[in-house]
């Protein structure tokens, strides 16, 4: 939309400025660009923020999927977007996945695969590298916190036992859940996946940490090792 053709927000029917707009409806009624507008909040010399919202959202054929992992550099090369919006963005984003990993108890308690899914399928599926993380559980299964062990593609010498173990060890973990993503989509093990997971398995049994399930967390869809008996 050309600075001609754009209406500003100050320019709107009040109902259907943003911000009066979720006062009197709801935020469910506003789109993905009124939200964004909302979080820019003011516009540029002959663009309204919704206008600038439409420019980062249609930036990238992700659409608003890309926002899962933009930075303020990428944000702030958007005409515009300088670094206070770019921050303002970036910080609310944030706060959504904080959100999203919270339960209504104060320690999620782990019972079935999908538990942890739902914990960590917001945060982790769209990261374009692979991220290996171990969520330590107490005796009654109660995520106690989880740690990252490895980014990038897998393989033994980056996902070490040592690496693996050590903070279950000083935090007397009574038993772990092993995560990653993949950012295919697909969450199919591969060989590496299989090797990895076998040897941690011969690893637990000796220092005495079990291993619940290792899960592979795909787009919107994951895959348990345990649930496919190979735990």
């Amino acid at each position: 939309m050309s600075g001609s053709e754009s209406i500003l927000i100050n320019e709107m029917s009040e109902y259907e400025r943003p911000r009066e707009k979720l006062m009197a409806k709801g935020v469910k009624y506003l789109s993905n660009s009124e939200l964004l507008a909302i979080l820019i909040r003011t516009g540029s010399k002959n663009l309204s923020a919704i206008d600038l919202a439409n420019r980062v959202i249609n930036a990238d054929i992700e659409g608003i999927r890309r926002l899962q992992n933009i930075t303020v550099e990428e944000l702030s090369s958007i005409k515009g977007i300088g670094n206070a919006k770019a921050c303002q963005i970036i910080a609310a984003l944030e706060l959504g996945k904080r959100i999203s990993r919270l339960s209504k108890g104060h320690n999620p308690q782990i019972t079935h695969p999908s538990d942890i899914s739902n914990i960590y399928m917001e945060d982790m599926r769209y990261l374009k590298k692979e991220v290996f993380k171990t969520v330590l559980l107490n005796t009654k299964n109660e995520v106690m916190c989880d740690i990252d062990v490895s980014t990038g593609t897998l393989n033994s010498s980056i996902v070490h036992p040592r690496e693996v173990f050590i903070e279950p060890i000083k935090r007397s973990a009574n038993s772990i859940v092993l995560v990653h993503n993949h950012p295919s989509g697909n969450p199919s093990p591969s060989s590496e996946d299989k090797n990895i997971t076998r040897r941690l398995l011969e690893c637990a049994d000796i220092i005495g940490i079990k291993i619940l399930d290792h899960i592979i967390l795909g787009d919107g869809v994951y895959f348990s090792f345990k649930e496919h008996s190979l735990i």
